[in-house]
């Protein structure tokens, strides 16, 4: 069938209706980036998230996508997050009134105060059927009525902390968005106000005031109910909206004390944090030849009541650098499971484990570390120690910062897992904090160990094609943050 080419006429209509939708359905356009797309599918399994992200990340943005599509019911054939099959009603909230309208509302309707532009935002024109003003600050809108794709209408409400907690009871609310970090009280009377309807809650913030009680809830408080989602400036892709060049100037820009904060979405932890090296001295590239000459260990953790974790190091002996190589964390998996991924990296190298691994396996009766030997690993005949027979962790801590501070423990690049775990790695009250550790735990046995690493190959399990064993640094990760 031959095409037939459009008239003039149609050809401009047809432009005419592509630049509409690219003005009033901006929703339609919206691809969420790697980390905010893991952001929102957490919504079908958590009532509680946080996307904790650095400034320039589209934390704001992923936050009023997710309203829109909440408001419409006009979900993507590809959507994996919550869905609600009714109108909701639902509160995003912000710090101060003048916050909420430049900001979320801006984002949600388009800019405030110019009535051409009310539909440029997340929420499509023709799904707007009303909006109230609120009282006090110019422009700014209180309610909106937007129309859900099953005929009925949704209410949006917009809220500010500066209200106090007691504007945070009343209505049932299938949604509530907090924008920027709200008070404890605030929280938790949002939390409230979603319970009676089976709702969610998310958050989306850079988190400036440090180790506060709603971080501290998602960092330290463990639930199934609740997870959250980190993303630095690095985490955006090469071809996304900042240009790889761009990203260090903008981080220069930040005054020193809040650097991690603002591009890596890290709360600040002062004297609590272990490792103090700045992290862009310590990534390197993924090491693509590896010397044969150079020696090999695994570290690992078993997991007992936490992830299992294993982490390969490369030690360059020569000039005593320890490469981080490799990296498999697991929730809720089999031992069997755990070495398959382990072999699947590196088959040939020794393996280095702590002490519990002498403890009996409740259902075989043999010690642990002799079931991942049946399952072909070369575990070492001894548990971990140093040279003196001595297993101080502190010791390990000393020895992991001293070789950051100089420069010989580097981290391939794309092993974002490790790297995550680095930057919280903390302490409270003088103890170490044990969450989401398990890789720097696995690490740091590794590091004890290095005596025993051996100049063997990394070689893969099954005999993989060439490209398999290129030496390129791997990452299994079944526990994603």
């Amino acid at each position: 069938m031959t095409d037939v080419p459009l008239t003039p006429a149609e050809r401009r209509r047809a432009l005419e209706f592509i630049a509409y939708r690219q003005k009033y359905r901006h929703m339609a356009f919206f691809v969420p980036y790697p980390k905010q797309a893991m952001f929102l599918i957490l919504g079908s399994s958590k009532r509680e998230r946080l996307f904790m992200a650095g400034n320039r990340c589209g934390k704001t943005e992923t936050g009023a996508y997710e309203a829109a599509l909440h408001a419409t019911g006009d979900y993507p054939a590809d959507w994996k997050g919550k869905c609600f099959d009714h109108p909701t009603i639902g509160w995003v909230c912000g710090q101060t009134s003048l916050a909420v309208r430049d900001i979320c509302q801006a984002k949600l309707l388009g800019s405030p105060g110019v009535v051409s532009a009310q539909g440029t935002g997340m929420l499509p024109k023709d799904a707007i059927v009303d909006t109230s003003l609120a009282r006090g600050v110019t422009d700014a809108i209180d309610t909106v009525q937007v129309r859900h794709v099953s005929g009925g209408i949704s209410i949006i409400r917009f809220k500010s902390y500066e209200q106090g907690r007691a504007k945070f009871q009343g209505e049932g609310l299938d949604w509530i968005w907090f924008d920027e970090e709200p008070e404890l009280d605030i929280y938790s009377e949002g939390l409230t106000r979603i319970g009676e309807r089976n709702g969610i809650a998310w958050m989306t913030f850079t988190p400036l005031l440090g180790r506060s009680a709603v971080v501290l809830r998602f960092l330290e408080e463990p639930s199934p109910d609740r997870d959250h989602v980190p993303m630095s400036i690095d985490d955006i892709p090469p071809d996304g909206h900042i240009s790889v060049a761009q990203r260090q100037k903008i981080i220069d820009g930040y005054l020193p004390h809040e650097r991690e904060a603002r591009s890596l979405g890290i709360p600040f932890l002062g004297s609590g944090r272990i490792l103090i090296t700045p992290e862009q001295f310590l990534i390197e590239p993924p090491i693509e030849h590896i010397p044969s000459y150079w020696k090999k260990l695994w570290g690992i953790d078993f997991g007992i009541g936490h992830p299992f974790a294993a982490v390969l190091i490369l030690w360059d002996a020569d000039n005593d650098v320890i490469h981080v190589h490799g990296t498999v964390r697991m929730a809720d998996a089999l031992s069997i499971v755990h070495a398959a991924a382990m072999r699947k990296i590196a088959i040939s190298v020794p393996v280095a484990w702590p002490r519990d691994g002498s403890d009996r396996d409740k259902n075989t009766g043999a010690p642990l570390k002799d079931g991942y030997k049946a399952h072909g690993l070369k575990m070492l005949d001894h548990h971990a120690t140093w040279p003196d027979g001595s297993v101080s962790t502190e010791a390990g801590i000393e020895e992991m910062d001293e070789r950051e501070k100089t420069g010989r423990l580097k981290y391939a690049a794309q092993l974002s897992d490790i790297l995550e775990e680095r930057r919280f790695y903390h302490r409270r009250d003088g103890k170490i904090v044990k969450v989401k550790d398990d890789l720097m735990s696995a690490l740091r046995i590794a590091i004890m160990m290095r005596r025993f690493a051996r100049a063997v190959s990394i070689g893969a399990i099954d005999n993989p094609p060439p490209d398999h064993n290129s030496g390129l640094a791997r990452n299994v990760n079944f526990d994603p943050f």
